[in-house]
């Protein structure tokens, strides 16, 4: 009996150290691998968080690229928007009035047109855009047309004399045109009315020398010449080349010329 006891003894207590070295031993092994587990999941956090980065820098690229695209397209859409606009526009002051380098050339009778009434208009340097003043001063001019008959315009631009004659001449077209395009578009005047002469620096009404001088010569001239005994119809000729005969053809300035 005694030594049963003391067996069973023996083999509990085994048992008890047996099942305290287990625990011990998941416990050394938890302990081991809980930083690991740890040091892992950061891992996984810091990968996720540069991922998302990563898409969101590609998100604020891709935005910027087609940003940048989009205002690229705007601006090209633009400039053709505008060179549409400038080419109508110097279409439509082709078409509005025939260009000759004197009269005589288009009108069969000029000798029976006599001087009504004139106005001249000036313009700033380098510029072909009338003013406030300019178009008053149109305003009362085209008062005096209702009243005319068989009548023909004869519109002079000129400039002064700084700077190359082919700029000049092509500057003292401009000028005619925004005069006849404002009597056009305002007073509804029919464009076979309109002979337009662009002199550039070639005829002078005041001296180059001075301020004042130069000022008056950049200048656009509108006559009213009135044919009171018979049909103001010219001879149908194709317009003239912007520019003065004596002009050389071909050529284009690109700088400015009026001081």
């Amino acid at each position: 009996m005694t030594k049963n006891c003391f067996g069973f003894a023996i083999s509990a207590a085994a048992l008890t150290m047996l099942g305290v070295t287990g625990c011990a031993t998941k416990n050394y092994v938890k302990n081991q691998t809980a930083p690991i587990v740890q040091h892992t999941g950061q891992l996984d956090n810091e990968t996720a968080e540069n991922n998302r980065q990563i898409h969101d820098v590609d998100d604020r690229a891709q935005a910027g690229i087609k940003q940048a695209q989009s205002s690229a397209d705007t601006a090209n859409q633009n400039a053709q928007d505008a060179a549409k606009a400038a080419s109508d526009a110097n279409t439509a002051a082709n078409d509005v009035a025939q260009r000759a380098d004197s009269l005589d050339a288009v009108i069969k009778n000029i000798d029976n047109y006599k001087h009504v009434a004139d106005v001249s208009v000036t313009f700033g340097f380098d510029k072909a855009v009338l003013t406030a003043d300019d178009r008053t001063q149109l305003d009362s001019f085209a008062g005096q047309l209702s009243a005319a008959k068989n009548y023909i315009l004869e519109v002079t631009g000129g400039t002064d004399s700084t700077g190359s004659a082919q700029y000049n001449y092509d500057l003292s077209n401009r000028r005619a045109d925004a005069v006849v395009q404002y009597l056009v578009t305002k007073y509804n005047i029919p464009a076979h009315r309109f002979y337009l002469i662009g002199i550039g620096k070639d005829q002078e009404v005041a001296p180059n020398n001075t301020a004042e001088g130069r000022k008056k010569n950049r200048r656009v001239e509108v006559q009213l010449l009135s044919n009171a005994g018979g049909e103001s119809g010219g001879q149908e000729q194709p317009a003239a080349s912007a520019g003065h005969a004596g002009s050389p053809s071909g050529q284009v300035a690109t700088t400015a010329t009026e001081q």
